[in-house]
């Protein structure tokens, strides 16, 4: 009976907040939409279009606004600005107005064909003015009220002998949408777990569980525990889990079968990963061409030294090859020979380096790495062999990163940070590389362009944050069993 109340209430509970996210979302859209409905029959008609617009009548002009509309909620939808309650305010308003500057680009784009020149700009720009504060004012209060409604989860936390500060640094960065109001350790024993996260759950205290790092022998009852009484539960995933969420359904047999294969991509996948690749570098080397010969003059001039930075990474099958970028740093920035990791505040950068790799025109000479055939445009970043060796010392499964090519964008760097650790990037690649499709790499370079513009993405790490050998430290003082 108390499951099936509990089910019950999560099922109503996750269908109002859905029927409340639409709403509000659907209004900030609508306003948007209502400014672009007001240019077009206000002020389009009086441009270098009216004879175009005398065709279109009211039909024609409803479709127009349609067309605007259904791309303002795609892109939306892809940038992450109708995810009220999840994301932090400011990405969330930056994620909107993002995507509604790139709907109105596609729109500009679209009636200069339309008219067969440039379409006159300064209504465009009025339009992205009021949408820009109807997107600030909006959100803002509308984020108030979603969370005002939906208070934070709180959770309880179980866990075991591995450090807990990376768990609560992560959810306490998040105290808007989850708040860890216990914790229990692993060793209380199955039935002393089960009583306290029962008496958690109904007094109150908690409405979910978090798992933590713990071994899946400990795990597996208390997942079974929560699933019979549905109790939500949150789980940190392992490596094995993270390659099982791309594993293959069969139906064979009377019981379903999963399928992992023993290759990542498969050969009309390669063909065409590898044909993008070809025809986007070859169209962005001639569209960056001038930026790149600003940069290389900068650097040139600035110190005398090379332009160009060439260093050893891996790439696919651990094969080594030559990365290029525009140098950043000092020329002496390795004289002692020890590789070592970007730091934020770095100043081996100079200040011409920090500007480019601010906005990431050092990254631009990779795309002759990714015409030749090293790199691709979506794949796990490359890491130096040095580097590489440290994490292996910790994480044998960091060469399971290199079953693909490395890349210049990856799902590491759009749903991480510069600065998250190599444990849980290796997780984001393994999830890449395990649910690889075209729409995937489609749909990650589109995603790049909000995060080259993103702060985040541009750090170097902290003097504190966890390295490769320090992560090692701390791994190796709990249980390091997968099973």
């Amino acid at each position: 009976m108390n499951a099936d109340r509990n089910e019950r209430k999560l099922r109503q509970r996750e269908s109002l907040k859905r029927l409340v996210n639409l709403c509000l979302s659907g209004i900030c859209l609508g306003l948007e939409a209502g400014v672009f409905a007001y240019c077009w029959m206000n002020h389009f008609r009086y441009s270098i279009i009216e004879e175009v617009w005398r065709q279109l009548w009211f039909k024609g002009n409803m479709l127009e606004i349609a067309i605007y509309a259904v791309i303002l909620v795609f892109l939306s939808s892809m940038y992450g600005g109708l995810r009220l309650g999840y994301l932090k305010n400011v990405e969330l308003i930056f994620s909107q107005i993002f995507a509604t500057l790139i709907a109105n680009i596609l729109i500009y784009c679209e009636l200069s064909v339309m008219a067969t020149q440039l379409f006159v700009p300064d209504v465009f720009i009025t339009m992205m003015f009021y949408q820009t504060i109807i997107v600030m004012v909006y959100i803002n209060a509308a984020n108030r009220i979603y969370r005002f409604i939906f208070p934070p989860r709180r959770l309880l936390l179980v866990y075991g002998d591995r450090p807990t500060n990376g768990i609560y640094s992560k959810f306490e960065s998040r105290r808007d949408k989850y708040i860890i109001t216990g914790a229990v350790h692993v060793r209380e024993g199955f039935d002393a777990l089960c009583a306290a996260i029962l008496r958690a759950y109904e007094a109150g205290e908690c409405n979910a569980v978090l798992l933590g790092d713990i071994s899946v022998k400990d795990r597996t009852p208390l997942i079974k525990f929560c699933y019979a009484r549905s109790i939500r539960f949150y789980m940190l995933p392992k490596i094995t889990d993270v390659i099982l969420m791309g594993a293959e359904e069969l139906h064979v047999f009377d019981s379903p079968l999963l399928l992992t294969r023993e290759y990542s991509l498969t050969m009309e996948q390669r063909w065409i990963k590898r044909w993008m690749d070809i025809v986007f570098s070859l169209a962005l080397l001639v569209i960056a061409s001038p930026v790149m010969l600003l940069a290389a003059i900068a650097i040139k001039i600035y110190d005398g030294g090379p332009v160009l930075y060439r260093q050893v990474r891996c790439t696919v099958n651990q094969r080594h090859f030559y990365i290029m970028k525009f140098r950043s740093m000092r020329t002496d920035a390795e004289k002692d020979g020890v590789a070592r990791l970007a730091r934020k505040n770095d100043d081996r950068i100079t200040p011409i380096g920090r500007f480019i790799r601010k906005c990431r025109i050092d990254e631009l000479p990779q795309l002759l790495n990714i015409l030749k055939g090293d790199m691709s445009f979506i794949g796990p970043r490359p890491e130096r062999p040095e580097i590489i060796a440290q994490y292996m010392e910790v994480m044998p499964e960091f060469i399971y990163r290199m079953k693909v090519k490395a890349g210049l964008a990856g799902f590491a760097q759009v749903y991480g940070k510069y600065n998250t650790s190599p444990y849980d990037k290796l997780k984001l690649d393994l999830t890449y590389i395990e649910n690889y499709s075209v729409w995937l790499d489609l749909k990650l370079m589109l995603l790049t362009l909000k995060v080259l513009l993103w702060p985040d993405s541009t750090e170097g790490i902290e003097s504190e944050q966890i390295t490769a050998l320090r992560e090692a430290k701390q791994r190796k003082q709990g249980n390091e069993e997968e099973e």
